[in-house]
């Protein structure tokens, strides 16, 4: 910790770029590395030749699928950008990287149709705890005027919006800006750092105001400010941005900076903020409560698996130094041994010899180590510092291998997946011959099969996933069951009599037994009921029985040739000719559904759920969002695979749910008739 001109530095800075898609956030990033001289040229996303989003896969969508991590220096001090993918099905790649960093830039744009989307962000920043700064992008073509466009985004934190800047217009054209803090004026440059300029004289009642609106805000928060300000005394700047840096590190106001990114305006601006007011590694160690004492300590922000290269473990040093060598231990109990030390700059790395507090760096083959997990060095397993929980997946992809001797790889490969991908689910289902791929979106798990064929090179078919279907009775019916056979020495024979009556949903197979008189020995009756049960697998419609009970009644026996295996095929027989004539019944799970959407959607989200054949039971208010409500319903699972794309269709992106099995219930007419062709065709 040196001193750079009267200031002490807070060194290493670990720094998320997140907010809505398509938002600018990843030509932000190269415009700060390109400022700082970490490029010969700023590139663009659109080319596909950025340091972010380096993968095939982003470049092939032209959007953020993952974290991408990228350092540069800028007057003497080190900082490290993370660029967080801006929708909503990558968000937990966010959620995983926040809790490390000192600080976030929250890059949006005053678009009302973008407003939910970074309510969102700003949500999650604020449950973390996370300081945070706007930079209100493409001020360049926005057509409102930063007043209004501060209005709005206001709508979106419960935090108060500080502005910062204003810009100066040229025949409607913002040409540069004025900071309120300096109380000096900017003229862009294109990708080059902005001229000081005297402050226009036709702006000076605009920067008066606009500056006394911000200090007002600061003395919210600081008595002197508000002593100086009621007694029309012009504060100290050095007090301004005291009060600038506190009341952001300790969150009672969001300040909102502006520019282009694409330009490379206003930049330069953004650096200075971040290095003269933003918290560094000190006050992520204060909110996780990590102590003074102990051994290295460091948390685990991304795990990513190359194609060539093995695993990295990108990490942030929380306490004391990792060297190449070192013997760490995860929270989870696993140990490893740091196999190499790296920096990142999205897909190109440098090797380190050791990495200190605050750094943010990449180790190299944590076998047993996962994204979310603290590690120490040495051999004892340290307390967690964060839990980080998966979201539930809402859509589902079946996958089946083009080459069986695909198989074990794929196991392999999926497993590195949700490794890398903790919002990533694979599901095995048995009962319908199914390996499923879950996840959070259409989006999500294309790019999810892209990388297994990119860096795996598993080739998969996916299909609609199968609906574990049921079967059960509407009337009761009897069938008498007789396996005879005589083929020389000892034969085969069981008989038995059945009667089958329905019961309540939810009720199972109850098997009930009212043999007397020894018509069939007590030996034999657990093979009947054994029989039936299998039986129970597969009804007439072609799917599992459920809701039924059966009793036996009579039949006989062979004192020779009756054996367990005879009776077993009695029950078997006379189930399969009992079932036909007791009015069987399709049943199909239905599913509770809870989603969250913003209010002024309501009109087409109960349009969506009828358009499903779901059942409304109620709405809601969303407990602390304003404008948002939940609504909760009864909806086939048959109907629910792809509703997540309409949903996010409807709300811009934000829309989710959440849901889990609630009961069977039956299904009729030409719905249940196209699945029991399936059943017959399968």
């Amino acid at each position: 910790m040196g001193d750079q001109g009267g200031r002490v530095s807070a060194g290493p800075r670990c720094i998320a770029i997140v907010g809505p898609q398509q938002s600018g956030k990843t030509t932000l990033l190269e415009a700060l590395l390109a400022r700082a001289g970490g490029l010969d040229r700023q590139g663009r996303v659109a080319d596909g030749n950025t340091v972010g989003d380096a993968s095939p896969e982003a470049r092939a969508h032209l959007m953020s699928v993952e974290a991408n991590v990228a350092s540069l220096e800028f007057l003497g001090e080190s900082y490290t950008f993370i660029d967080c993918p801006g929708s909503l099905e990558f968000r937990h790649d966010m959620c995983a990287v926040l809790p490390a960093c000192d600080a976030a830039i929250v890059v949006c744009e005053a678009d009302v149709r973008k407003l939910h989307a970074l309510e969102v962000v700003l949500r999650e920043l604020e449950e973390a705890g996370i300081p945070r700064l706007i930079f209100l992008n493409k001020v360049d073509t926005s057509s409102l005027e930063v007043r209004d466009a501060l209005g709005l985004l206001q709508a979106a934190s419960r935090t108060p919006l500080l502005m910062r800047q204003i810009p100066i217009w040229n025949d409607g054209i913002a040409v540069g800006f004025i900071d309120l803090a300096l109380e000096r004026a900017f003229i862009y440059r294109e990708h080059a750092a902005s001229e000081v300029v005297d402050l226009p004289e036709a702006e000076l009642s605009a920067e008066k105001e606009a500056r006394f609106s911000m200090l007002e805000k600061l003395a919210d928060y600081d008595d002197t400010l508000m002593e100086a300000l009621l007694e029309e005394i012009e504060p100290p700047r050095d007090r301004v941005f005291d009060d600038l840096a506190r009341e952001l590190r300790e969150q009672h106001v969001v300040p909102v900076l502006i520019g282009a990114s694409e330009r490379g305006n206003g930049v330069t601006r953004l650096l200075k903020a971040l290095r003269h007011e933003v918290p560094g590694v000190e006050g992520v160690v204060r909110r996780l409560g990590v102590g003074s004492d102990g051994p290295a300590l460091a948390q685990v922000m991304k795990t990513t698996h190359l194609a060539q290269g093995g695993k990295l473990s990108l990490v942030r040093v929380l306490r004391g130094n990792l060297t190449e060598g070192d013997t760490v231990t995860g929270s989870g109990g696993n140990e490893a041994r740091i196999a190499g030390i790296l920096r990142q700059n999205g897909g190109a790395t440098t090797r380190l010899p050791t990495a200190g507090l605050g750094d943010t760096v990449a180790l190299a083959r944590l076998e047993g180590i996962a994204t979310g997990e603290t590690l120490s060095a040495g051999r004892m397993a340290p307390e967690p510092l964060v839990s980080i929980a998966a979201p539930q997946p809402v859509y589902a992809c079946a996958l089946v291998t083009t080459d069986r001797k695909d198989d074990v790889r794929l196991t392999a490969a999926l497993a590195k997946l949700m490794e890398g991908d903790p919002s990533l689910v694979v599901e095995q289902r048995p009962e319908l011959g199914e390996l499923r791929l879950a996840g959070q979106g259409e989006m999500h798990l294309r790019v999810a099969l892209e990388r297994l064929a990119n860096r795996y090179g598993v080739q998969v078919a996916v299909r609609k996933p199968q609906v574990a279907y049921r079967e059960t009775i509407r009337n009761t019916a009897s069938a008498r069951g007789r396996h005879k056979k005589q083929s020389g020495g000892h034969g085969q024979y069981g008989d038995v009599v059945i009667d089958i009556a329905p019961l309540n949903r939810g009720d199972g197979m109850i098997f009930a037994d009212m043999i007397s008189g020894g018509v069939i020995p007590r030996q034999y009756i657990s093979s009947v009921e054994a029989g039936v049960r299998e039986a129970t697998g597969k009804g007439p419609l072609g799917f599992p029985v459920v809701d039924v009970e059966v009793t036996l009644k009579d039949g006989s026996y062979h004192t020779v040739d009756s054996s367990d295996m005879a009776f077993r095929a009695a029950a078997r027989l006379a189930l399969a000719d009992a079932l036909p004539k007791a009015s069987p019944v399709l049943l199909e799970p239905v599913l509770g559904v809870e989603l969250a959407v913003p209010s002024e959607v309501m009109v087409k989200i109960t349009g969506l759920i009828s358009a499903r054949r779901g059942q409304i039971l109620g709405y809601d208010k969303r407990p602390g969002w304003d404008g948002w409500d939940m609504v909760k319903a009864h909806i086939p699972e048959a109907e629910i695979s792809d509703m997540i794309i309409e949903l996010r269709s409807a709300t811009q992106g934000v829309g989710t749910f959440s849901s889990s099995f609630d009961h069977f219930a039956e299904l009729t007419g030409k719905a249940a008739e196209m699945v029991a062709q399936q059943a017959a065709h399968a």
